[in-house]
């Protein structure tokens, strides 16, 4: 069984599933917080692109914003991707087991 206590993980895979916020969470994933004119610096993408992106980063928990001076500066939020690798290692766990039991059934035939 999945763990409960773990939240909805589909705003997180949701949010995952874009190449563009896929590679934002890749520069970002130094620890280091950024402007969006560093993290549209060498894209073809506009600042109002990249902007949407974050925020949909964002309402998932994947990231989150500070304010520096004037300036809005993003960083990974490392606690949401551990909830999703939390999720799909009890998927994972999950397969395995019924993986097994059939693995079981066809070698051994049905018990009961």
């Amino acid at each position: 069984m999945l763990n409960p206590s773990l939240r909805d993980p589909a705003p997180i895979f949701a949010a995952l599933g874009d190449r563009t916020r896929l590679a934002l969470l890749d520069k970002l994933g130094d620890g280091q917080a950024r402007s969006i004119a560093a993290l549209s610096s060498d894209t073809a993408l506009t600042r109002q692109a990249i902007t949407k992106h974050l925020h949909v980063l964002q309402d998932a928990g994947l990231v989150a914003s500070l304010r520096v001076g004037r300036e809005s500066r993003f960083a990974a939020r490392r606690e949401a991707l551990d909830e999703a690798r939390a999720y799909l290692d009890g998927v994972s766990r999950q397969w395995d087991d019924t993986l097994g039991r059939l693995k079981a059934f066809v070698e051994d035939g049905p018990t009961g």
